[in-house]
């Protein structure tokens, strides 16, 4: 058991630094990937906007949720009138970057990662190689740009749409006074809150995006190895999501 322990232990290191040479060889092509825009463009539509009904969504029903919650928790201290810092707090800063990231990672993630999987499978990618063509600058890198530009506006549509929804439950059925939710808000919530979520949003992207396309690139040209690379990226994703929320909460706190 231990044997095999330290094989896992070696095999995760090895792919750990497989992986930040892959992100490092994506980023020197980053420069040149620039001179054709419309393709990070095309990207960008294809991560972000395609994923706008499933992140607005989301973010309506766990800013409802988080109105009921947090009304009967403030209830009790008799400081119903907090709700709205309340809200905008739990999304801005921990729930908008986190549960967009891992719906990203579900949605975007998977496409990202099946579709350069694909590529794999059917040869397209060694073609591109055979034809002179790099293919982690034609094919990668815009993915790999469109996923970071279209996390934290995503995020930030996510934390939007969910403060509407606490404000909806709040105000509209628990009756908590309109005026006293939104000053609460604008007086408590600061610079230094809305930078975490910023943070947190883009480092997500980067890592999740990141990801997508290293599984998908790396992935074996085959129908199971395609699935087991869409697979890797969900878990990959949301286990590097929540270890990366932690650490970043830590920074931020001191």
């Amino acid at each position: 058991m231990i044997g095999e322990l330290w094989a896992s232990l070696l095999e995760s290191l090895a792919r750990l630094g497989d992986t930040v040479r892959f992100l490092l060889r994506i980023l020197a092509q980053v420069p040149r990937a620039l001179g054709r825009l419309q393709l990070i463009v095309d990207q960008v539509f294809n991560a972000g906007a395609l994923s706008l009904v499933i992140i607005m969504l989301s973010g309506l029903f766990v800013g409802m949720v988080l109105g009921l919650q947090g009304f009967q928790l403030l209830e009790r201290f008799g400081s119903e009138e907090a709700l709205g810092t309340a809200a905008a707090i739990g999304l801005v800063k921990e729930l908008g970057p986190v549960v967009t990231a891992l719906l990203f990672a579900g949605r975007a993630g998977t496409a990202l990662a099946s579709e350069i999987g694909l590529m794999r499978a059917t040869d397209q990618l060694s073609a591109m190689e055979m034809m002179a063509v790099d293919p982690v600058r034609r094919v990668v890198v815009p993915r790999f740009l469109g996923g970071v530009i279209a996390m934290p506006l995503l995020a930030a549509i996510f934390s939007l749409i969910g403060i509407y929804g606490a404000q909806l439950v709040g105000v509209q059925f628990m009756h908590v006074d309109s005026g006293s939710f939104w000053s609460q808000m604008q007086s408590s919530v600061d610079l230094r809150d809305v930078n975490e979520g910023i943070v947190k949003s883009c480092v997500f992207g980067v890592a999740c995006s990141l990801i997508a396309v290293y599984e998908g690139y790396h992935s074996a040209p085959t129908a199971e190895g395609v699935g087991a690379a869409t697979t890797r990226t969900v878990v990959t994703s949301a286990v590097i999501v929540l270890f990366l929320d932690y650490l970043i909460t830590a920074f931020f706190i001191k």
